[in-house]
């Protein structure tokens, strides 16, 4: 009997992010999960590319997933280009047209459609970097010294 792959993630939609960030990084971009770019608001995937451009992706296991997302419209002040990622079985037809739409997996993706470029202003831009930024180094910290993070509490 095969074992199962103790790699992969066991919840649907971090499968989901996980191929996403495998697209993402052969685009050679940064990309964090899980991330909070304002209080109450906390996003699958965000990526910077290497022009500095960042994008956002929702990842969506199922339809219950996407029609219990209230927060999404919220997170498009926060990007220059805002996805959703679904898995090949998702129906599409329910995610907005004006968004993009990536098709994945937990060992890759596929854009399937580009998201329309809505540039941030710059002292946003600015926020988002930091931001981005502090949150990057701090989970490098945390890998490389767990116990240090204690010393900051």
């Amino acid at each position: 009997m095969d074992q199962p792959d103790p790699t992969l993630p066991a919840m649907p939609g971090h499968r989901l992010a996980r191929g996403v960030s495998r697209l993402l990084r052969s685009m050679d971009h940064a990309v964090l999960t899980e991330f909070v770019p304002s209080r109450g608001l906390r996003v699958d995937v965000i990526s910077m590319g290497p022009k500095g451009e960042f994008w956002i992706v929702e990842c969506k296991s199922c339809r219950a997933d996407f029609m219990g997302d209230r927060k999404w419209q919220g997170y498009l002040e926060w990007c220059d280009r805002y996805f959703w990622a679904v898995d090949c079985d998702f129906p599409t037809e329910l995610l907005p047209p004006d968004t993009g739409l990536i098709c994945a997996d937990a060992y890759g993706a596929e854009i399937q459609r580009m998201a329309p470029e809505t540039r941030l202003a710059g002292a946003r831009r600015s926020r988002v970097m930091r931001d981005f930024a502090r949150c990057s180094a701090l989970r490098l910290q945390g890998l490389t010294d767990p116990d240090g993070f204690s010393a900051a509490s």
